[in-house]
């Protein structure tokens, strides 16, 4: 059995089959999802999402949507933590973080809502679930300033040395479909070479498609779709890793399945795999 860590079931490109697509995930053996919010006006709907699929959620504010955002969201947040605080689904304080290669985007702001959402994971000892892009040194100066639990770093895509910073303060890395592209020779590097423990496995669906859904722009504009991820994809990025690490399937589940239950602890009490997968898992 898998874990997605990271998956948007919220997001529009579901609303025609969602349903379906979870029936597709569970046939695959992806046995849990965890969805991260990314605006205060979605943390209700992203809650009882999790609690209608039997997935896990984490409630915060994506760096993507900050110029949108207000300053009270902050507070929204902060009460839905404290109001939901001892649901067992609510497991970490996400998708947070800062994103310094989209353009436009005030890089000040991020950082007031990335560090006003550390305080607040702090607070409630929440691990934090961080994207990633082109900032992975500002993310570490901020938790090396508010000290929080761990937590995952979702698409890493980082020097092996920021890596190991990361690894050092609690976390586990993210890797997903952008893994199965030949040319991501770093993102396969540090999936080869980081320790076992680091990893784990993410569809970021319906964004970042593996490379057998991926259309380049040339194909986009000769007509050919391009293909929706979602987390039935998960054990195929599965066999990349497998492959890279010279492990079997068997023990990729394992391993990254140990390893998103350590890094989100309460995701314990949402894992519920068959007694046969348990076998396979133990």
């Amino acid at each position: 059995m898998w874990i997605d860590t990271h998956c948007h079931l919220d997001a529009a490109e579901f609303d025609q089959d969602r349903q379906d697509v979870v029936a597709r995930a569970r046939q695959q053996g992806v046995g849990l999802l965890v969805i991260p919010a990314v605006r205060a006006q979605d943390f209700e709907r992203t809650r009882e999402m999790a609690h209608a699929y039997g997935a896990a959620y984490a409630l915060g504010i994506h760096p993507l949507c900050t110029h949108e955002a207000q300053a009270g969201d902050l507070d929204q947040l902060e009460h839905a933590l404290r109001r939901y605080a001892h649901d067992p689904r609510l497991v970490a304080v996400g998708e947070i973080g800062l994103d310094y290669l989209a353009p436009g985007l005030d890089r000040q702001v991020q950082q007031d809502f990335y560090r006003g959402q550390l305080a607040l994971a702090a607070q409630f000892q929440l691990p934090v679930i961080l994207h990633v892009r082109r900032s992975a040194q500002a993310l570490l100066d901020g938790l090396r300033t508010h000290t929080v639990v761990g937590g995952l770093a979702h698409a890493f895509n980082a020097s092996a040395t920021l890596a190991t910073q990361f690894l050092a303060r609690g976390f586990a890395l993210g890797f997903g479909g952008a893994m199965t592209h030949e040319r991501a020779l770093q993102i396969r590097r540090l999936a080869s070479d980081l320790p076992a423990s680091a990893l784990v496995l993410e569809t970021d669906a319906p964004d970042i498609p593996p490379q057998w859904l991926y259309r380049t722009a040339s194909q986009r504009a000769a007509g050919l779709t391009q293909g929706r991820n979602e987390p039935a994809q998960l054990p195929r990025i599965a066999q990349t890793l497998s492959t890279l690490r010279g492990w079997s399937l068997e023990e990729t589940a394992r391993i990254t399945t140990a390893n998103a239950l350590r890094s989100l602890p309460r995701l314990q009490a949402c894992w519920h795999p068959p007694a046969a997968a348990a076998t396979v898992l133990a």
